[in-house]
């Protein structure tokens, strides 16, 4: 749990990206690129959403999320969190919330690749109601490593209301 700050989480703004990709190449082998950022950031079908902690007085940002809406499906692609940040429910919150906006926009599925040996992201999905329903062998090029395809259904998760506050209270809580 963020315990010294308040996390605030909302759509990307322009002067986040540097930010953004330094937490990017922190967290990845092969991180993604700005261009990349930049045309996820214009693409009709994408959402960025931007952790950011008040603590101080300038607001930094601490983690991200982006995925595809595309009909009622929503296909995560990237999430990461600050190195000195983690392990404090930041991905979780962010995971919330990207699901949160995901179900009020009328999607009912999501689905992500997760690399085989990422087992604390396994754990958080599965938290989630995320299933393996297959594998893709090979498909991180780095490494070569297999990706576990991950499917959850949207209308089962018991969110309570529409904040999500009864599953975001269980989950952060665990």
């Amino acid at each position: 749990m963020l315990e010294d700050g308040i996390l605030k989480i909302g759509e990307y703004e322009e002067g986040d990206i540097d930010e953004i990709i330094c937490i990017e190449r922190d967290s990845y082998p092969t991180p993604w690129s700005e261009n990349l950022f930049r045309s996820e950031m214009t693409s009709p079908i994408s959402r960025l959403l931007v952790g950011r902690t008040t603590q101080e007085e300038r607001r930094k940002v601490v983690g991200y999320i982006v995925y595809w809406r595309v009909d009622d499906e929503i296909h995560l692609h990237n999430i990461a969190v600050r190195r000195d940040m983690r392990r404090k429910g930041i991905a979780t919150r962010l995971l919330i919330e990207a699901i949160r906006c995901s179900r009020l926009e009328g999607a009912r599925w999501i689905t992500l690749e997760v690399r085989h040996s990422n087992l604390p992201a396994q754990r958080m999905y599965e938290r989630f109601g995320f299933t393996v329903r297959g594998i893709r062998p090979g498909y991180y090029t780095d490494t070569k490593e297999d990706a576990l395809i991950m499917w959850a259904d949207l209308r089962l998760i018991p969110w309570g209301d529409s904040t999500g506050a009864v599953v975001a209270e269980k989950i952060i809580d665990e």
